[in-house]
């Protein structure tokens, strides 16, 4: 019974940490965030000033002391906290319109596509701050197999697939 309910308020999201452009899906959505992976921060403060779109459109046109930053590098989480929040802008962003049910919010269930050959210190840094961002369940997917479910290849199949990753990063 309690399992049923928290699978009613929850909402399933999938999400492509990219270090050019970020992706999230929502279940019966579809795509629906599809921004530059970059945050613009005040270096005087600290303060995250914009995250995404909003961010890319700030660069080089800031006064110096504002500058626009890649969180990730080649698909790799390089600082925590400013990945951390724009994982918070997008899961927010991602569920504002789901599943408010007298008031009480959703439970985000997330999928995040990783490079393969990443270290257990880099998925959990992921896995990390994705709770920190509100994720309620977080799981990892090596991006290729994502890419071959997503293609609907037969990856239970003993024959071989080739695919390939022409990412920003």
């Amino acid at each position: 019974m309690l399992k049923k309910l928290f699978s009613f308020l929850s909402i399933d999201m999938a999400i492509d940490l990219g270090t050019a452009n970020s992706l999230v899906y929502v279940k019966d959505r579809g795509i629906i965030i599809n921004e530059p992976s970059v945050v613009a921060i005040n270096n005087k403060t600290g303060q995250i000033l914009s995250i995404g779109e909003e961010a890319k459109k700030m660069v080089g046109r800031t006064p110096s002391y504002i500058t626009a930053t890649r969180p990730l590098v080649n698909g790799v989480i390089s600082d925590f906290e400013v990945t951390e929040q724009m994982l918070k802008y997008f899961i927010e962003k991602s569920a504002a319109s789901s599943k408010k049910i007298f008031g009480l919010g959703y439970l985000p269930r997330v999928i995040i596509g990783i490079p393969c050959g990443v270290t257990e210190v880099e998925r959990k840094a992921v896995r990390d701050a994705a709770k920190s961002a509100g994720a309620q369940t977080v799981f990892l997917i090596e991006e290729p197999l994502a890419s071959a479910i997503g293609a609907k290849l037969p990856i239970q199949e003993a024959g071989g697939n080739f695919i390939v990753d022409i990412g920003g990063g």
